[in-house]
């Protein structure tokens, strides 16, 4: 039996795995209520062509959008970068732009549904006990009841504030010093809103100031609309400075306090202004994520997701890597004996995993938007003069290839127009 802590998208992604590979999992989410929290995301083929292999592809195009394009601009709308994504891009399984709370609840149900022993939300893990052949998990319940499983594995896919990461690594003795924020905030939200160019398109767009990411993350409550996620992110405090607490990372975020970073970022095709101003819901969140670690396994314990490898929420790679994560574990324990299946996991995964996360420290492939700003920060007529396409394209292209999501053959790029 392996035990699983934490239902998020990489807890639920190898719990169905392993199912599917008939090994027993039991997960236990510490949080009572399933709630579909958070706003949208990007699933990227890699990890897409894992759900389509659990057979989710049809619940996934239910509850979101099949990303096309995805396009760099600066802050006034001016191509700097235009690429097909997905299946578009010679991939074998779509990107997906998706809610994150509805991907979660996809994956819930689906776990639901499929295996014996169904995820058991309200336990919160307490401690763990290891012996020779196995361990023996204590979890809590609501009204104080103290449970004990025994697993031949315990996998901590318990997020950014992970239990299992803080007793394996205390942040006092082990060097670990907790979330690590950028002084970044993150301003967050999504309404219905009519459909821009192809309905499928992603934009992230700025200046070194301030950046708007913005696309469609599932059809709209009326015809030609979508459910229209947005984000404004801009540094308002000294790296290193401490972060938020923990019970305020999604707090109410208000227009008037990024309103004149928004107004920073004019494109010509939609009413950013008019779209931010009528999301009747807005987050705001610091960007945050934790040092990588030396080790991730301890025995018969190891980490997953962003209990494993948090990182900053560039590049579209968080909820990725955390399915490829799963994959690779599931293969692993299917085919070893559990401690050697963790030991060998952790050798694959956390190299990876931690070259991403340090390339998402200096800006992932949103980069090519600061290069741009600060060559040319009052716009451009032609992008390569400010900027060649061998030049553009190791930022952005290099970044696929070492988060392992390029495509075979890499397509031609779009026309470099201004967005229209």
């Amino acid at each position: 039996m392996i035990l699983i802590a934490g239902a998020g998208i990489g807890g639920l992604t190898l719990a169905l795995m392993l199912q599917a590979r008939n090994i027993p999992a039991q997960i236990f989410e510490a949080a009572e209520t399933i709630r579909p929290l958070g706003v949208g995301i990007n699933a990227l083929p890699h990890s897409i062509r894992e759900l389509a292999a659990l057979g989710l592809l049809p619940q996934l195009d239910a509850i979101g959008i099949r990303t096309r394009t995805l396009t760099y601009a600066n802050h006034l709308g001016q191509t700097i970068w235009s690429e097909p994504r997905g299946l578009h891009a010679g991939n074998d399984a779509p990107q997906f732009s998706l809610h994150r709370g509805r991907l979660q609840a996809l994956l819930w149900q689906a776990a639901t549904d499929r295996l014996p022993m169904p995820p058991q939300p309200g336990h919160r893990l307490l401690d763990w006990t290891q012996h020779e052949t196995h361990l023996t998990a204590r979890l809590q319940r609501p009204d104080g009841t103290i449970l004990e499983h025994r697993g031949t594995a315990l996998i901590g896919a318990d997020g950014i504030h992970s239990t299992i990461r803080n007793t394996l690594h205390p942040p006092r003795f082990a060097g670990d010093g907790g979330i690590r924020w950028n002084g970044i905030a993150m301003w967050r939200g999504a309404t219905d809103w009519p459909a821009f160019d192809t309905g499928d398109t992603m934009i992230i767009a700025g200046d070194a100031t301030a950046k708007l990411v913005l696309y469609p993350i599932a059809p709209g409550t009326t015809p030609n609309t979508r459910l229209t996620n947005w984000v404004i992110y801009a540094r308002i405090a000294p790296p290193g400075t401490t972060p938020p607490t923990r019970e305020s990372w999604s707090r109410p975020g208000h227009y008037q306090d990024f309103q004149h970073l928004a107004e920073r970022i004019t494109l010509p095709f939609i009413d950013t202004q008019a779209l931010i101003q009528a999301t009747p819901e807005i987050f705001e969140y610091p960007m945050a994520d934790r040092d990588p670690l030396p080790w991730w396994t301890k025995n018969r314990v190891t980490l997953l997701g962003d209990a494993a490898h948090p990182m900053y929420p560039v590049g579209s790679n968080g909820a990725s890597q955390a399915i490829l994560d799963a994959r690779c574990l599931a293969d692993l324990l299917a085919t070893h004996p559990p401690q050697q299946a963790l030991s060998t996991y952790e050798a694959t995964r956390r190299p990876l995993t931690t070259e991403i996360v340090a390339s998402n420290r200096i800006g992932g492939p949103e980069r090519i938007i600061d290069l741009i700003a600060a060559r040319a920060p009052q716009g451009f007529t032609t992008i390569d003069d400010v900027a060649p396409k061998a030049e553009r394209e190791a930022i952005v292209r290099g970044y696929a290839k070492l988060a392992g999501f390029a495509p075979p053959t890499l397509p031609d790029l779009l026309p470099n127009t201004p967005l229209l």
